[in-house]
């Protein structure tokens, strides 16, 4: 547990809720969740933690309460309200499918979440496009994987874009409004894309995640550098938790991008990470950081021990060395999903020349998975460390 205080960890001795509702509430910073909302969610989970449903049903529950004041105040003709209340009916609905497994009740909860994203987005944001990048998938059928391109305002030349891959229990709609907003304050285009194993690209199209994501790192690049607004030389490849794998991965391959992130590096052994939840997922589930069906769920393994010997490609060991653009690791030093040391040794093993790493402390903020306690100070600092680093 940490010594941090109630607002960590919601749930004492459950950190697989108490990571989950941090997730959420690392989104107040942003409009799209409220805090009140939030703390009578959790009020009612505490007294539920033994019922497997509950968690979806409170999470859900709250959700459809505000939807159905959107759908009244859009009635109304009130659209940036109900816009303000979809979003956060898209952010708790998507809270609440986190731990339903994968089935017909996932997907739809899942169409629900995406719905009051869309209408929230399409209200609040109306800067934001929503698009489809040209994609193969493993099985070499030609398809497209979802995206939302959120433009800089006021920039009429060719500007600096950040292609943003998400984490493992994430959406591009998160990864708009907390980083998108923020590049775009200092003349940043950013695509936000649900790649293979991610958002809607897994619940809806069924694509699953890929060792190689330099593929889906190539279609993403080729698609942002065909459009007249953005400025070729200087694209920036981001991924934030486990797409911290993804975005080191596709710096290693693709050269193209100008320069990478990596907001959390993922587990130098990630085998042998996965090889732990199992391990405690039958002594302690309730204990562990990610709900067990999760990682397989991504892959599209079979079984526990087929995702095992599928997360053994899923490595950096032998191609970050590869990766000679300048290149930015950032991670939480009471990071409890994947330790700090995870992003020593990443940058260790980093080629590139100019290369950061920076590990934010309790004093700084950001010091939990991925700075969900504080994503502002993360992403404040990404930013910064973006537009000092492309060439121009």
């Amino acid at each position: 547990m940490s010594t941090r205080g109630f607002w960590i960890d919601h749930f004492p001795g459950n950190f697989l809720w108490s990571n989950a509702a941090l997730a959420c509430k690392g989104m107040a910073p942003y409009g799209v969740v409220a805090m009140d909302e939030i703390d009578r969610i959790a009020e009612k989970l505490k007294l539920r933690q033994g019922e497997p449903e509950a968690w979806q049903q409170e999470w859900c529950a709250m959700a459809a309460q505000l939807e159905k004041t959107a759908d009244a105040e859009a009635a109304r003709g009130r659209e940036r309200t109900a816009g303000n209340y979809y979003l956060r009916a898209g952010n708790y609905y998507y809270t609440g499918e986190r731990f339903i497994p994968p089935g017909e009740a996932k997907v739809a909860v899942g169409r629900k979440a995406y719905r009051c994203y869309r209408e929230g987005l399409t209200r609040r944001h109306p800067e934001i496009e929503f698009v489809e990048v040209p994609y193969e998938d493993q099985k070499r059928k030609a398809t497209t994987l979802p995206a939302l391109f959120m433009k800089a305002p006021g920039v009429s030349l060719r500007a600096p874009t950040v292609v943003i891959f998400n984490g493992m229990d994430n959406c591009k709609e998160m990864s708009v409004i907390f980083a998108g907003l923020e590049f775009a304050k200092r003349g940043m285009h950013t695509l936000a894309i649900d790649g293979p194993g991610q958002g809607e690209t897994l619940r809806f199209r069924g694509i699953h995640s890929r060792y190689d994501y330099e593929v889906p790192g190539r279609a993403a690049y080729d698609y942002v550098a065909q459009r007249a607004d953005v400025d070729p030389a200087r694209v920036v490849i981001m991924g934030y938790s486990f797409g911290g794998y993804y975005s080191a991965r596709i710096a290693a391959f693709e050269k193209r991008y100008a320069a990478g992130v990596a907001m959390t590096a993922l587990h130098w052994d990630l085998a042998g990470w996965q090889q732990k939840i199992k391990e405690k997922a039958q002594a302690e589930g309730s204990k562990i950081a990610q709900s067990n069906f999760q990682f397989q769920w991504v892959v599209g393994a079979a079984d526990t021990d087929s995702s095992i010997e599928i997360a053994k490609r899923f490595t950096l060991k032998d191609v970050a060395h590869q990766i000679t653009m300048p290149f930015l690791v950032t991670h939480g030093a009471n990071d409890r999903v994947v330790p700090a040391e995870n992003a020593q040794k990443l940058y260790d093993a980093l080629g590139s020349a100019k290369k950061t790493l920076r590990v934010f402390t309790a004093e700084d903020g950001g010091a939990e998975h991925a700075h969900v306690d504080n994503r502002q100070v993360g992403v404040d600092f990404v930013a910064d460390w973006i537009a000092e680093h492309l060439p121009g």
